[in-house]
């Protein structure tokens, strides 16, 4: 069982643009902490600017970063590090993560491209990861992502992941609703794949929802509700691992905030749960 100590606790939520005004007036006590990306609001001045140091003086903060594109085949942005850096001090966040994937080369793709799964990609990117740590003067997590092809496939997904992991030395951000997304699109065992990812190196969890294209194809949009093989994930996940902080993404058509709190009061419930079974376990 995963007994780390983390950098945020609880159950947290995405902070959008469009959710400033909604989660400010009052600001939700049932949310523990929450998570922006830095690139949205690096430079961001006036009533935005007021809006952010509101909610970051008043939750612990972590960052996911959309714009590193740690395996892109361009040289690395080390002055987007250097300015993340300065966002990371400013705002005393608690942890930085990226995507396992790239999306840019001579430009911007704005689309998450899956990394060859090779071996050589592992040596690759670690290094890369490495060298943002270097920067960052701190570790980073990177997070499993969903992924509709794997062109240049030498090994299996898990065993890309768990290789950059232990190459990097660097921490993991778990996607739930990535694991469950890829198991339907490349027919593996979700469960199976959860247990094979090392608990030790988890620094906090994503969940969000998505859209079924087809039975056999599923979109990645974090744009509706979790769904039950989901919660149940995250549950066998808790299970296993311990519990560990668990944050609700949505990033576009928005519920009313009661409905959207709802889910995060949905990851406390699992925590609770979870939490009480493991000290029975332990008595």
């Amino acid at each position: 069982m995963n007994v780390k100590s983390y950098s945020v606790h609880g159950a947290g939520l995405g902070l959008r643009r469009a959710l400033t005004g909604p989660l400010s007036d009052p600001y939700p006590d049932n949310i523990d902490f929450m998570e922006v990306a830095p690139e949205n609001w690096i430079g961001v001045g006036g009533a935005y600017a007021t809006q952010l140091r509101g909610f970051t003086e008043k939750y612990p903060f972590v960052c996911h970063g959309l714009s590193l594109s740690i395996g892109s085949p361009a040289p690395l942005d080390e002055q987007l590090v250097r300015d993340i850096k300065a966002f990371l001090d400013e705002h005393n966040v608690r942890c930085y993560s990226e995507h396992l994937s790239y999306c840019s080369d001579d430009s911007h793709l704005y689309d998450l491209m899956p990394i060859p799964f090779t071996e050589e990609a592992v040596k690759y990117v670690a290094e890369r990861i490495r060298r943002v740590q270097d920067i960052l003067e701190r570790r980073i997590a990177i997070e499993n992502v969903s992924y509709y092809a794997a062109p240049g496939k030498e090994i299996e997904e898990i065993e890309f992941i768990n290789a950059v992991l232990n190459e990097a030395d660097c921490d993991l951000l778990l996607d739930i609703n990535n694991i469950y997304v890829n198991s339907i699109n490349h027919r593996y065992d979700a469960e199976n794949f959860l247990l094979s990812l090392p608990a030790e190196r988890i620094a906090y969890a994503h969940v969000a929802g998505h859209y079924n294209e087809a039975e056999d194809l599923i979109v990645d949009t974090h744009g509706a509700e979790v769904i039950d093989p989901v919660w149940n994930l995250l549950e066998k996940a808790y299970q296993a691992f311990g519990v560990f902080p668990t944050l609700l993404e949505r990033d576009f058509n928005f519920p009313e905030t009661a409905t959207l709190l709802s889910e995060v009061d949905k990851i406390h419930h699992l925590q609770d749960a979870a939490a009480g079974e493991n000290t029975e376990k332990l008595a």
